[in-house]
C-alpha cells in the first residue's frame, strides 16, 4: 500500500513483471513464427511463379525458333522456284516481268511474316511477364 502527501492509502497490486515480459516474449516470438511461415510461403509462391514463366519463356523461344526455321525454309523453296522459272526465260522482257513480280510477291510474304513474327515475339512475352506481374500484385496486397 502506498500513501499520497495528503495520507491517502492507495492499494496497488503487486504486478508480476517477470510474468509480463514472459507474456510479451511469447506473443513477439508467436507473431515472428507466423510472419516467417508467411515469408516462407511467399517465396515459395514467388519462386513457383519464376519458375513456370522460365518454362513459358523457354517453350515460347523454341515456337519462335521453330517459326524462324520454316519461314527460311519457305523463302528457300519461293527463292528456288523463282530462280528456276528464270533460269528458263531466254527474253529479257520476261526476265524484268519475273523479276518485278517476284519482288513484289517477296515484299508481301517478308511483310506478313515480320508480322506473324512480330506477333508470336508478343506472345511469347505476354504469357511470360504476366503470371509474373499477377501472383507479385497478389504477393504485395497481401502484405499490405
Amino acid at each position: 500500500m502506498n500513501e499520497n502527501k495528503n495520507g491517502a492509502r492507495f492499494d496497488l497490486p503487486l504486478l508480476n513483471f517477470q510474468e509480463l515480459l514472459h507474456g510479451f516474449a511469447e506473443q513477439g516470438a508467436a507473431q515472428t513464427k507466423k510472419n516467417i511461415a508467411s515469408m516462407r510461403a511467399t517465396s515459395q509462391e514467388i519462386s513457383d511463379t519464376l519458375r513456370e514463366a522460365c518454362s513459358m519463356n523457354a517453350r515460347g523461344a523454341v515456337d519462335y525458333g521453330a517459326k524462324v526455321i520454316e519461314i527460311s525454309k519457305d523463302n528457300t523453296s519461293a527463292t528456288l522456284e523463282f530462280l528456276s522459272r528464270l533460269a528458263e526465260n531466254r527474253s529479257l522482257l520476261n526476265i524484268v516481268h519475273l523479276s518485278t513480280a517476284r519482288s513484289r510477291e517477296a515484299f508481301d510474304v517478308v511483310s506478313a511474316q515480320n508480322r506473324e513474327l512480330w506477333e508470336l515475339a508478343q506472345k511469347v512475352a505476354i504469357e511470360t511477364t504476366e503470371p509474373i506481374k499477377t501472383s507479385f500484385n497478389r504477393v504485395l496486397h497481401k502484405t499490405v
